[in-house]
């Protein structure tokens, strides 16, 4: 007796296959097409001008190159130096820190301080004041004036000013004593950073949203700074952080205040920062691997102090 058996194939279970991460990307750019066509001048510029220069110099950095032989390779050798051997160059990071510490959050909180009041104005008054807060950032001759205010004779406003008042009996070489020249770069930078982030903060300022203030009313905000704290600053965060990296920018890369105040290099290296060093060796010297290696240096000081910043704005509103 033969015995049938009835044997039913095996179905496999079929999932639907997920489309790759290149299909996905792909789909995406087509989908976005136009807006990656619209953005395009802007990124070809961007990353020929700023993202393959900063590529090339870290490269550089491990390499001797003095403009006119082949580049020579020699590895840590220039950030050894830079460390170990280089005092100047240690005088110059002791000041640029200074300035990060002092100047950055000084003026990043004047300029929110002041963005804030200028803010409760009326409109015309506000757009007045605006352009008086701003015009020191875009003056050709900011340095004249403070020339003439810092000079080292009796013809100085300060130094007459004093010499008047019976503080001083003789001129002080404000520019010329190291006792004071750092400080009064700082000051100077302090003035003209009420400029880019200044905006930004008015901006912000602008955009809130008065339903969320009155609803803050409502859930128990009783006083303008409850209002700061937990609805101005958590709605102007984008602002925030924009202010915070240009004023972390202008920090660390003060140079052009420093050569036209007190010179370059400025007596026994008073306001030599990071930026006049790089000047020096770059520019003048045409040492360009050590130079690519002092770029190196302050584009991560620049990035961890903005990692750190980020950070620190996360928690507000908290």
């Amino acid at each position: 007796m033969q015995t049938r058996t009835n044997v039913q194939p095996i179905k496999e279970a079929v999932h639907p296959t997920r489309p790759s991460r290149m299909f996905r990307i792909k789909k995406e750019f087509h989908r976005s097409k136009h807006f990656y066509l619209l953005m395009s001048p802007y990124m070809i510029i961007f990353f020929l001008f700023t993202v393959i220069p900063v590529v090339l110099s870290f490269g550089l950095s491990f390499f001797y190159f003095n403009m006119l032989e082949f580049p020579r390779f020699v590895g840590w050798q220039n950030y050894a130096r830079l460390f170990l051997n280089d005092d100047i160059f240690m005088i110059a990071l002791k000041n640029t820190l200074l300035f990060a510490v002092i100047t950055g959050p000084v003026s990043y909180i004047a300029c929110f301080i002041f963005a804030w009041i200028i803010n409760e104005l009326s409109p015309k008054v506000r757009a007045f004041m605006t352009l008086i807060f701003y015009a020191p950032s875009i003056s050709g001759n900011v340095f004249f004036i403070w020339l003439i205010i810092f000079s080292g004779d009796s013809y100085g406003y300060l130094n007459g000013f004093l010499m008047k008042a019976g503080f001083i009996l003789e001129p002080i070489q404000w520019l010329l004593d190291e006792k004071y020249i750092l400080a009064i770069v700082m000051i100077v930078q302090l003035w003209l950073s009420l400029g880019t982030s200044f905006l930004a903060f008015i901006a912000g300022l602008q955009t809130i949203d008065k339903t969320l203030v009155e609803a803050g009313a409502v859930d128990g905000i009783k006083n303008r700074w409850q209002e700061l704290w937990y609805i101005t600053l958590p709605s102007m965060r984008p602002q925030l952080m924009f202010g915070a990296v240009m004023q972390i920018t202008a920090s660390f890369a003060v140079a052009d205040i420093s050569i036209a105040l007190a010179g370059f290099p400025s007596v026994n290296y008073a306001a030599h920062t990071v930026v006049t060093h790089l000047m020096d060796y770059g520019t003048i010297r045409f040492e360009m691997g050590y130079a690519s290696a002092i770029a190196t240096v302050l584009f991560f000081l620049m990035i961890g102090s903005n990692k750190l910043t980020q950070k620190l704005l996360r928690r507000v509103g908290e």
